[in-house]
């Protein structure tokens, strides 16, 4: 997809949305992406893996029923 887009593009595209948001937005909207991408890595992360407390849960009720 990015495979085709060279340095004049990627220059080009930088102008743009410098001139779109101006210098001093550009480093809040950088920490909002990356907080947003890493809140999407985390939630992904916790579907994964149940919390401990479920684990935990699930242990003392396997206990009690034995």
């Amino acid at each position: 997809m990015f495979g085709s887009l060279g340095l004049p593009e990627l220059l080009i595209l930088l102008a743009i949305v410098v001139l779109i948001f101006g210098v001093n937005k550009l480093p809040k909207l950088g920490k909002g992406l990356g907080e947003g991408i890493r809140n999407f890595k985390d939630s992904v992360r916790s579907e994964e893996k149940p919390p401990a407390d479920e684990k935990e849960e699930g242990a003392a009720k396997d206990a009690s029923d034995a």
